[in-house]
C-alpha cells in the first residue's frame, strides 16, 4: 500500500475513534428508535383522544380552500385541500417528543451536573481555606520570631547588629 493511502485510511480511523463522531452515531440510532415509540403513542394514543371530537385519525383532518373539495369522474381532485389534521399530528409528535427529551433527559442531566460543581466548588473552598491557613500560620510563626529576636535585643548572646545570617566576617566587621 502507498504511504498516501495508509495515512488517508489512518486519518480516517482517527476520525471515526473521535469521541463525538461515536456519541453522534449512538444518538442518531437511539433517536431513531426513540422516534418510533413517540409516533406509536402518538398514533395510538393521543390522535384517538383528540380526534374523539371528530374521526378517529388527526390525519383525516382538512378545510376546502377553493370550492368543493372532491374528486372527479376521471380522478382529478377538486378544489384546494388543506390537510391541516397532518400538521396538526407532526406538531403534537414535536411536542411530546420534546417533553420526553427535556424531562427524562435534559433535567435530570442538568441537576446531576449542577450537584457534581456544587461538590467541586465545595472541595475547592476546603482547599482554599485550608492553603489560607497554613499561610496565615506561617505568617504568624514569622512575626513571633521577629517580636522575640527584637525583643531580646543584646541580651540573647549576640552583638549588637548580629541576626540571623550574620555574624564574624559576615557582615564585614570583626
Amino acid at each position: 500500500m502507498s504511504k498516501q493511502k495508509e495515512s488517508v485510511l489512518a486519518g480516517f480511523k482517527a476520525f471515526l475513534m473521535r469521541g463525538n463522531v461515536i456519541d453522534l452515531a449512538v444518538a442518531v440510532v437511539i433517536g431513531a428508535a426513540f422516534t418510533n415509540i413517540v409516533n406509536s403513542v402518538v398514533k395510538g394514543i393521543i390522535g384517538p383522544l383528540v380526534g374523539a371530537v371528530g374521526t378517529k385519525s388527526l390525519d383525516g383532518y382538512s378545510s376546502c380552500l377553493k370550492g368543493t373539495c372532491g374528486v372527479t369522474a376521471k380522478g382529478e381532485p377538486t378544489g384546494v385541500n388543506i390537510l391541516w389534521g397532518s400538521v396538526l399530528n407532526a406538531t403534537l409528535t414535536f411536542v411530546i417528543t420534546a417533553a420526553v427529551v427535556y424531562f427524562l433527559m435534559v433535567l435530570p442531566m442538568a441537576k446531576y451536573l449542577a450537584r457534581q460543581e456544587q461538590r467541586r466548588k465545595a472541595r475547592e473552598g476546603v482547599q482554599e481555606t485550608m492553603e489560607i491557613t497554613e499561610l496565615e500560620v506561617l505568617k504568624e510563626i514569622r512575626d513571633t520570631l521577629i517580636a522575640q529576636r527584637v525583643h531580646a535585643g543584646p541580651a540573647n548572646g549576640h552583638g549588637q547588629g548580629q541576626g540571623y545570617g550574620q555574624g564574624p566576617g559576615r557582615d564585614g566587621g570583626f
